[in-house]
């Protein structure tokens, strides 16, 4: 496992290999992929003078093409400006945040679907907003629905699903805008820990299936060490990035030995942090 932190401490084990005792160690990884994210400098405030509050400051991040890249850090740190900048949603008050043209989707922590329709018609949203013809759309609901296990419940309402499901559902509209970068804000936080192990393995498929990019925050550090290729830890506010851990490769369980002990280096670090600033 390498850990990088702001004092550029120098990987722990060779570019491809992990350094958890007793691990078995994987070949090299192939030449590194394109950049699909790129925050340089990013600073971030609100208000003015004696009022301003800064909520990053200087945060500078690559995610590149096909890369899971999970941000933790304690409440209040920036953690959801940051996926509103790389949205688009917000502007830096300083810094660059590039996507190289790629398209970006947004999914939050509550579903946010319309009570009103159906399933079916709330992915299909996402699509007339991306102008698809109304006679692919169909089909194109159909396979999405498919693609996150929600066959056959394209004409159940919200309020007939189960918390899961209508998650599962914001995720199939996220996944409707046909993104190459997913910006995810917490998007199992308020389901139960067996329906977010589910849901974690279903994302992972899907993003394997589609080569997706993918910037997740979480405040679960053993959700963010099961899931990222990296980890990525704010301070508290103003949020810099103050360390990176890149998790073992292979196949990652939620009750491994891997996700258990980088999930304790990650509780350390912010138990460190937090205590720094008597949060």
């Amino acid at each position: 496992m390498t850990v990088r932190d702001n004092q550029l401490t120098p990987p722990a084990a060779a570019p491809g290999a992990s350094a958890l005792p007793g691990a078995h160690q994987e070949a090299p990884p192939p030449a590194a992929a394109a950049e699909a994210v790129r925050l340089t400098g990013v600073s971030k405030s609100y208000g003015t003078g004696r009022t301003q509050l800064l909520a990053l400051d200087g945060v500078s991040l690559t995610v590149r093409d096909g890369e899971f890249v999970c941000i933790i850090g304690a409440s209040g740190c920036g953690k959801s400006t940051l996926l509103n900048l790389v949205a688009g949603l917000d502007k830096p008050t300083s810094g660059r945040v590039e996507a190289g043209g790629r398209r970006v989707g947004l999914m939050f922590q509550e579903p946010a679907l319309f009570p009103w329709l159906t399933a079916g018609r709330n992915v299909e949203l996402a699509l007339r907003a991306r102008g698809v013809p109304k006679a692919a759309r169909q089909a194109q609901v159909a396979e999405l629905l498919a693609a996150v296990r929600l066959q056959g419940f394209a004409g159940q309402r919200p309020h007939e699903l189960s918390g899961g499901m209508r998650q599962r559902v914001a995720l199939a509209r996220a996944l409707a805008q046909d993104a190459d970068v997913l910006l995810m804000d917490e998007p199992f936080g308020a389901l139960d820990a067996m329906t977010r192990d589910l849901l974690h393995d279903e994302l992972e498929r899907i993003c394997t299936d589609r080569t997706l990019t993918v910037l997740f925050v979480t405040h679960n550090v053993r959700e963010a060490a099961r899931l990222g290729d990296r980890t990525i830890v704010l301070s508290s506010r103003p949020g810099r990035v103050i360390a990176e851990y890149a998790a073992p490769r292979g196949p990652r369980r939620t009750d491994s030995p891997e996700v258990a002990q980088l999930a304790g280096l990650l509780t350390e670090r912010l138990r460190e942090e937090m205590g720094r600033h008597g949060s």
